[in-house]
């Protein structure tokens, strides 16, 4: 089952940035999805499936919001190479 979320915004929103309705509404959906994902709320492969798309996709898609493909801290890269 799949739910919808519906957003409600004025009609002047996509034209006040240069954008289509769907334009607006795509690039609302990515920013939803990479934010989540930034704060570690949802996994890569969640929020690809959130937009509808595959993982390597949204991974290299992560560059163009400034937002790195891998955080990890100092702490969690050595434990992870201690672990290797």
């Amino acid at each position: 089952m799949s739910l919808q979320l519906q957003i409600t915004y004025p009609e002047t929103f996509p034209d006040a940035i240069g954008q289509t309705r769907e334009q607006f509404e795509l690039e609302a959906r990515w920013a939803m999805a990479v934010k989540l994902y930034e704060m570690k709320r949802l996994s890569s492969g969640m929020a690809a499936a959130l937009l509808g798309i595959d993982r390597v996709t949204f991974l290299l898609k992560l560059n163009d919001y400034q937002v790195p493909m891998i955080d990890l801290s100092e702490e969690e890269i050595l434990s992870d190479i201690e672990n290797a």
